[in-house]
């Protein structure tokens, strides 16, 4: 149950308390003690009086809920701990650090995927109503985007979908249970929007908690992947059930993933150095 449709107080023993004062107010009247009647009639009608309190806190806790996502048009979320909201301009600059530090070393020396997102912004596929940051006492510590994309379906047909990324959260809170909570609150929002299903490249282990399987299962196929090449590293998860089980064909990755690395460069100059390193498990030269 939502906090805010929580009751106040406990239901069953104000009833119970009531019937009881009720009897005992009959039984004393009848038999002629009229004031210890009279003061369970008090105890009734104080009670009545703290139902009717009761009520009128749950309704403003409730319109309060109404109001605040009114308000923010359903695309914010927030816990005691952090804020998930869309992205502002205002935001740009830093979310780009906060991917760059995310994903620095990671799969190849330096990074590319703030660049990424840099240009993705401008992409018509871009989905601007899934851009979302997570942000914590007024800290920005994770991010995720989502971009329109297809599969070329072997019948002919062409299957709108989505791709997911980069998404990140800070080092130092990585590993804690943020990426998760921004991975769910936003595929949730990208169901409610319609979209039929999300396919990425991604680690199973990670995305398999929030309902991802391997592409192929869907009987989908990575564009320019060989057949006999490991696919593990591609994921797929429905938004509707049962949105691509008569569907087998190529995933196209969306144009705007594809950067040169000269660019890349010229862009991480703006930004504070840091050193390259070639790390053990690294994908990328």
């Amino acid at each position: 149950m939502d906090y805010f449709e929580k009751p106040v107080w406990n239901r069953h023993r104000l009833v119970t308390g009531m019937a009881l004062s009720i009897a005992c107010a009959a039984v004393f009247i009848l038999t002629r003690q009229p004031y210890a009647g009279i003061i369970c009639l008090a105890i009734l009608v104080v009670k009545g009086l703290l139902i009717g309190k009761g009520k009128l806190l749950m309704r403003k806790k409730q319109r309060r809920n109404e109001d605040y996502y009114d308000k923010n048009g359903g695309n914010e979320m927030n816990t005691n701990d952090y804020t998930i909201r869309l992205e502002r301009e205002e935001d740009y600059r830093s979310v780009e650090n906060l991917v760059r530090e995310s994903f620095w070393n990671v799969y190849r020396p330096g990074c590319s995927e703030h660049y990424v997102l840099h240009v993705l912004r401008d992409d018509p596929a871009f989905v601007k109503e899934l851009d979302f940051v997570m942000e914590q006492e007024g800290r920005l510590i994770g991010q995720n985007m989502f971009v329109k994309t297809i599969i070329e379906a072997d019948d002919g047909r062409t299957i709108p979908v989505l791709t997911m990324g980069p998404i990140g959260i800070i080092p130092e809170l990585k590993r804690k249970g943020y990426g998760k909570a921004l991975l769910d609150y936003s595929l949730e929002k990208a169901e409610e929007m319609g979209f039929g299903a999300v396919l990425f490249e991604g680690n199973i282990d990670f995305y398999g908690k929030s309902g991802f399987a391997y592409a192929r299962e869907f009987g989908i196929r990575y564009h320019d992947l060989p057949e006999d090449a490991d696919s593990s590293f591609f994921l797929c998860k429905e938004l509707i059930p049962g949105y691509l089980h008569d569907v087998t064909g190529v995933y196209q990755t969306p144009q705007g993933y594809y950067v040169k690395d000269e660019d890349v460069d010229e862009f991480d100059k703006g930004f504070l150095p840091k050193e390259k390193q070639k790390l053990p498990g690294q994908i990328f030269e």
